[in-house]
């Protein structure tokens, strides 16, 4: 099954997170499963770093290419077609790295790694 990861799914995953979910751990560990990083989980983690936000042992763009490469994650590039999907989005959540996965999700037709509770409201599947 293809899954994109929320943000907060691959750092649970990484700190090895009680906060994880034994459904998502199960996801993670899942050989079958093709994991999905988005690039607007990039774009996220680079402005929580440099706003310091978020501690890494290394910049994202040195950290993050290796760290996916290991854990055999893909990417997922942000194509025009999920930008204008977020036009038709309701207004359920605020944040817009979370509206631009939810709108590469529905695109795409995969569901989301995430314990937020906001994507519950959208039409897309969500694995917790």
């Amino acid at each position: 099954m293809r899954l994109l990861l929320d943000t907060h799914a691959l750092l649970f995953w990484l700190l090895d997170s009680a906060r994880l979910s034994d459904r998502a751990r199960a996801a993670f560990r899942d050989a079958e499963n093709e994991l999905l990083w988005s690039a607007a989980s990039s774009w996220e983690v680079s402005i929580k770093y440099a706003l310091g936000r978020i501690e890494l042992a290394k910049a994202p763009g040195e950290f993050f290419p290796e760290l996916l490469r290991r854990q055999r994650i893909g990417s997922l590039p942000i194509e025009h077609e999920h930008a204008f999907r977020v036009t038709a989005l309701p207004p359920h959540h605020r944040d817009p790295f979370d509206r631009l996965l939810v709108a590469q999700a529905q695109v795409e037709r995969i569901p989301i790694l995430s314990r937020d509770p906001a994507f519950q409201d959208y039409d897309v599947d969500v694995i917790w």
